[in-house]
């Protein structure tokens, strides 16, 4: 299981939905809020409201997340954790393209980082 101790800050990177179901809206359909998280701090670098769509995120959905977590920090981190099951073809793309190792794992395994961030956003949003 993996752990926020086990890192230094800005070495890994998490991306995750905030949201257990699509968010629906009348004018632009459904969507889901992604976050990108420091495995260290557990703090939210980036997050935003992403369409569902068959592949994730967009190309520029996901260069956008990318960006406003890297203003944070000023620099891209060595490893970035998926949850197995999201959909994020151009998520992992990016990663590539910045030279960012990306790591799958089973959604349970991130539990200790995302859980009180989605239990945040389930209390405010519900």
């Amino acid at each position: 299981m993996l752990h926020p101790n086990q890192f230094q800050v800005n070495e890994a990177w998490i991306v995750f939905q905030l949201n257990d179901r699509p968010i629906h809206t009348e004018q632009d359909g459904d969507f889901d809020i992604l976050a990108f998280m420091d495995a260290a701090s557990c703090f939210i670098l980036s997050s935003r409201p992403v369409s569902t769509g068959v592949d994730g995120p967009s190309k520029l959905e996901s260069r956008r997340l990318f960006k406003q977590a890297k203003a944070h920090k000023k620099r891209w981190p060595r490893t970035l954790f998926v949850p197995q099951q999201q959909l994020a073809s151009f998520i992992v793309s990016e990663a590539n393209r910045q030279g960012i190792a990306v790591v799958r794992v089973p959604e349970e395994q991130l539990l200790p980082f995302i859980g009180e961030a989605r239990e945040g956003f389930r209390e405010h949003f519900s």
